[in-house]
């Protein structure tokens, strides 16, 4: 147990994020499956969309506040929102309440503010929330894991991830040379420096390779995705996995 203060049976809102509901619907559902176990109540908001970071990072402060006052009205009534990325949550924390001012909209900004002071990362809900770091995990496997700068500098989870890791029973941890280093993505930051994001994703790639893991684990699908892309390239058989599926598995699975 972490020396968080437990909350018995909390109901939870699960915001997914759009590029998990997309691309990796696996990783929602393995939080579900975490949250389940250690009994909460999950529900999930059918009005959720995406959180407005792609808009906002590109300057569209105007075209993103619609997008802030929809996960105001989504997610307010519920007292805990736990979603599987640190990137998604650390731009609810730092970016809604300045897009809400920016529209000149002081009551949404305070909405802004609140709401997103019950939005959580799965690894702080875990540890800061439920006062947990063994989540009942198994996974005979050796990984390595990659702090996503979002999740690090923004949403501020710190050495959570790697608590929750090393309570997985079964489990190899192996260290990452220059883990604090970005892959590259950085959302449009892939997309308006091409040549710079391939080359940092060349060194990330490199420096997980040399581990000798099986697995490459990070809390942000969108990371792993880059880095597994130049992985793939290269045949270095690792294989890319979020935190929430390596802490849903159990041992039943691998009997």
């Amino acid at each position: 147990m972490s020396s968080g203060t437990a909350v018995q049976s909390p109901r939870v809102a699960l915001f997914a994020t759009c590029a998990n509901d997309v691309m990796f619907p696996d990783t929602p559902k393995a939080v579900v499956q975490i949250l389940e176990r250690l009994g909460c109540t999950v529900v999930f908001p059918e009005k959720q969309t995406c959180c407005g970071q792609p808009f906002a990072n590109s300057g569209y402060f105007t075209e993103s506040v619609p997008l802030v006052r929809n996960y105001v009205d989504t997610f307010g009534p519920y007292d805990y929102i736990v979603g599987p990325s640190g990137s998604c949550v650390g731009a609810v924390r730092h970016q809604h309440e300045m897009l809400a001012e920016h529209g000149g909209d002081a009551g949404l900004a305070r909405a802004a503010h609140e709401v997103a002071g019950r939005t959580y990362d799965i690894s702080e809900f875990l540890v800061d929330v439920l006062g947990v770091t063994d989540v009942g995990a198994f996974f005979p496997h050796k990984v390595t894991y990659h702090p996503t700068c979002h999740s690090m500098r923004i949403a501020h989870v710190g050495d959570k991830p790697m608590r929750l890791l090393s309570a997985v029973r079964g489990i190899t941890i192996l260290d990452l040379e220059d883990a604090d280093r970005c892959c590259g993505f950085g959302g449009t930051f892939a997309m308006k420096n091409p040549d710079v994001s391939v080359a940092m994703a060349g060194d990330k790639a490199r420096h997980v390779a040399d581990t000798g893991a099986e697995y490459l684990v990070a809390g942000d699908n969108l990371c792993l995705l880059n880095i597994t892309g130049v992985l793939n390239r290269q045949h270095a058989g690792v294989k890319p996995i979020h935190l929430a599926q390596i802490l849903a598995s159990t041992e039943e699975e691998h009997v």
